[in-house]
């Protein structure tokens, strides 16, 4: 099966695992000893341009402080496979987050990443983020699916860091770098 058909299944899997959940924007989706599911969403009237757009520039929209060397701008994500999700520190060294599985324009992105504390310990840890037409505009969803012993304590930690990152990616590929993430929206 090629990276990009497997990255498909994926991402249909994500997308027919959402249908069972409810309509709920975040959530811890599944959970046990040594796994757990998160899944995001959110209809959105932007481009899948936009949005695919936005998970390259992840140093415009992740949040500094779930950073090692304190500043977002120091992360890179370009989208290819088998490219870095990295961070330049400060002592001129680069720390490894994660690992681009598969990158398509019009699906989405798949990393294996095991981000700030699981790293180390998960045997898994896919991070997609991708999007699928909906009326109106556009779903844009991200899944993080960890395994890996006793991981499942780390769930309510790391959805609550993943869901303000989705809010932060969410805000950015809608409204772009001119409009800070904690600015209220117009009414």
């Amino acid at each position: 099966m090629s990276v990009k058909a497997a990255f498909a299944a994926f991402v249909l899997s994500a997308f027919a695992t959402a249908a069972l959940a409810t309509n709920a924007r975040a959530e811890v989706i599944e959970k046990d000893a040594d796994h757990f599911v998160l899944r995001y969403s959110v209809a959105l009237e932007t481009t899948p341009e936009d949005i695919y757009g936005a998970i390259g520039d992840i140093g415009q929209w992740w949040d500094s402080a779930h950073t090692y060397s304190g500043d977002a701008h120091n992360l890179t994500l370009p989208l290819e496979v088998g490219a870095c999700f990295c961070e330049a520190l400060a002592d001129g060294k680069t720390f490894e987050h994660g690992r681009v599985v598969a990158a398509d324009p019009e699906t989405g992105v798949l990393l294996d990443a095991p981000l700030g504390p699981l790293k180390g310990k998960a045997t898994k840890a896919d991070w997609s983020l991708g999007w699928s037409g909906v009326a109106g505009g556009w779903e844009m969803v991200m899944t993080y699916v960890v395994r890996g012993p006793g991981l499942g304590a780390f769930a309510e930690g790391v959805d609550g860091v993943m869901q303000g990152q989705f809010s932060r990616w969410v805000h950015f590929a809608e409204y772009g770098p001119d409009v800070p993430a904690d600015t209220p929206p117009a009414s």
